[in-house]
């Protein structure tokens, strides 16, 4: 039974399970967001093979992203989660033995990671489309500020951590590859984060499981009029288009840039990368809090707070061209991270009131392919440009491009209207 009004979403038994075991999952996923990259640097020195390898898992993403939105919406989003993220703990688990077994060569980096990537574009959209079953939409903005909040304090823990890891591994047995010791165990600890998520997932109760959504149409179809749906709300339409463009202009440069500014300009290496991490987390965690205030005081203007918040952030970004310590670039992130956070809870929140329920898997996918999909794209020509530009000139140019569109955007009746709940019309 749903909980009564005003309570915590906590008080959902099956809001528990799902936030119990994505916690300790999350944990686990920032040891591989840390060690993947410097895995690959490692392994090849080159920051484009670094931008080759998050396309490479970005393509089926990317690809396959609006399809899991509309598998979401035809079946239980718990069932496709519970599937999507049990094969991710297998790829996971047979990296980590490959990197401690010292057989870890390139090709099989690629192959992995586009599993990593198809099973993603599942995984993403089902775990955005469950929240709503599991808690009423007067709690959806707690419920969200509860998994922001979670996702960064695990950003805080699981960098740092990582990267200490990976560096005392450096001490240890070399097997193929320079902290091959150190990555493997974190590849490890993420496979094993996986077991706890897969069990909540088994336990949670869902309606649609015993329920079904009538099939009308095929899968293809389905994503078609997901599509038309978004097209047709207008500010729901400016606002993807809009994160579509930030994604492309910033997103990439952002993903090759920090591990490279680690690599090649903070004197700590592995650990700077997992501290200026952690730091954007804490950032995010102080946002997440800050979300509901911020909502209350621009009430119905969240397009022109997230406009303001964007062109802010870019000169932060900005800033970083001229970064050569970790504690100066540490307090940039988290200034970054924490104006990221305020608008992605209320974005989101927004999003989820304004959707219905049988359009959600359909919408979160559309939204995320814009973000995942189209971002780590870009890490791959943002990857190529650092053979022709400088570092510096890479930050600058992102920080710089971010403040002038969302500058520019400001002038829009659409994005300007953001804030208004409204269900759109079913569609097939």
């Amino acid at each position: 039974m749903p909980s009564p009004l005003g309570a915590s979403p906590l008080a959902q038994r099956d809001f528990r399970l799902l936030f119990g075991g994505s916690s300790i999952s999350a944990i686990g996923d920032q040891f591989t967001l840390v060690a993947l990259p410097w895995l690959v640097l490692k392994l090849t020195g080159s920051p484009a093979a670094l931008g080759l390898v998050l396309a490479t898992m970005a393509l089926p993403r990317a690809a396959f992203m609006l399809i899991g939105g509309a598998v979401v919406d035809r079946l239980s989003p718990r069932r496709v989660l519970l599937a999507a993220r049990g094969v991710n703990a297998l790829l996971v688990s047979l990296l980590a033995a490959l990197v401690l077994g010292g057989a870890i060569q390139m090709w099989l980096v690629y192959a992995l990671a586009l599993g990593i990537g198809l099973a993603t574009a599942f995984a993403y959209p089902a775990g955005s489309a469950i929240l709503p079953q599991l808690v009423p939409p007067t709690q959806l903005r707690a419920a969200n500020a509860l998994f922001m909040a979670m996702r960064q304090l695990s950003m805080l823990v699981g960098p740092a951590l990582a990267g200490l890891l990976i560096s005392t591994g450096a001490h240890g047995v070399h097997v193929g590859v320079a902290d091959a010791t150190g990555l493997g165990l974190a590849f490890a600890i993420d496979a094993l984060s996986f077991v706890f998520s897969l069990v909540s997932l088994v336990l949670i109760r869902v309606h649609g499981d015993h329920h079904p959504r009538p099939r009308d149409g095929g899968v293809l179809a389905n994503v078609g009029a997901g599509i038309r749906a978004v097209w047709a709300d207008l500010p729901l339409r400016a606002f993807v288009l809009y994160a579509a463009v930030v994604s492309v202009f910033v997103g990439g440069p952002i993903q090759v840039g920090l591990p490279m500014l680690a690599n090649t300009r903070l004197v700590l290496g592995a650990t700077a990368l997992g501290v200026l991490m952690t730091a954007n987390g804490g950032g995010m965690l102080v946002g997440s809090m800050l979300s509901g205030l911020a909502a209350k005081l621009v009430r119905n203007r969240l397009g022109l707070m997230v406009l303001g918040i964007d062109s802010v952030a870019g000169l932060v970004l900005a800033a970083l061209a001229f970064d050569h310590s970790t504690l100066t670039g540490a307090a940039l992130l988290a200034t970054t991270g924490m104006l990221g956070g305020i608008a992605q809870v209320t974005i989101v929140s927004w999003i989820q009131q304004r959707v219905a329920p049988e359009m959600m898997g359909r919408t979160m996918s559309l939204l995320m392919f814009t973000f995942m999909g189209l971002g780590p794209l870009s890490a791959a020509v943002a990857g190529s440009l650092l053979k022709l530009i400088s570092l510096p000139t890479l930050f600058a140019g992102a920080g710089l491009a971010l403040t002038a569109i969302a500058l520019s955007c400001m002038v829009s009746p659409a994005l300007r209207s953001i804030g208004t709940p409204l269900r759109v019309p079913d569609a097939a």
